[in-house]
């Protein structure tokens, strides 16, 4: 693995023009993500243009990320959306309720104890692209699973390769989404996502795709197992499910 300054003099190399796409996610790609080495150390800060270029991601660039599922509580359903066709990377895509970044640009996002970071960032992002309060999805609430490592390219230009959280959350909120960050929004059932995944016209994010092969289906059964004496599923029933203290490699 390179060193911090190795791979940060690397990165600056990079220089693309972002006029030709959506001004409002380019001006996203000015935020900062946490950058990581294969066992989640932060080493260091790079703006997301630089982060997500596979130029960059091909000589060891690596991120942290958080992948949320929110789950309706009286019937189990996940929320799963569609990326915007504004987005840089992977746009139109169906992917889980919401996955994204801890920012270094925030102090608290950078808390590393008991996923602090990764859940407030959770938070403002439901917020951000579904429009959900952040009074309806308390930090507290999300319970946290695992960390996998993966790499996948978008379009030869722009890629994910990320130390990706994954959070459950079992809330009613109430979605007013971006238009600018989703394209489209629905509950699912496992049954339903199952079709989803088996119907041809239907594209998802890699991460996605990887999440529901190795794990989601499992853990969702769990969910359903675990229910409370009121009927309902409990994201924090899954507590101590998972030994989430290493990073699952999927590279």
């Amino acid at each position: 693995m390179s060193s911090p300054a190795v791979l940060a003099a690397r990165a600056a190399l990079a220089s693309i023009d972002l006029s030709n796409y959506d001004p409002e996610q380019s001006k996203l790609m000015d935020e900062r993500c946490i950058l990581v080495d294969e066992d989640d150390n932060a080493i260091g800060a790079m703006d997301k243009k630089t982060c997500h270029l596979m130029d960059n991601i091909n000589k060891g660039l690596l991120h942290r990320a958080f992948s949320a599922f929110v789950f309706r509580p009286s019937d189990g359903k996940l929320l799963l959306q569609q990326r915007a066709t504004e987005k840089i990377t992977f746009p139109d895509m169906w992917t889980n309720t919401c996955c994204s970044h801890p920012l270094d640009d925030f102090e608290a996002e950078k808390v590393e104890k008991k996923q602090l970071g990764v859940r407030v960032a959770a938070s403002r992002k439901l917020d951000h692209e579904l429009g959900i309060p952040q009074s309806q999805t308390p930090v507290d609430e999300f319970q946290y699973l695992t960390r996998i490592h993966y790499l996948a390219p978008s379009d030869g230009v722009w890629g994910e390769h990320e130390v990706d959280y994954i959070l459950f959350l079992t809330a009613d909120v109430d979605v007013t989404p971006n238009l600018n960050e989703i394209r489209d929004y629905k509950y699912v059932s496992k049954e339903e996502l199952q079709a989803m995944f088996d119907e041809p016209g239907n594209s998802f994010t890699p991460w996605f795709k990887l999440i529901a092969r190795d794990f989601l289906f499992g853990w969702w059964d769990e969910l359903y197992a675990r229910k409370g004496p009121d009927g309902k599923v409990v994201a924090k029933s899954l507590a101590g499910l998972v030994d989430g203290s290493k990073v699952v490699k999927m590279v």
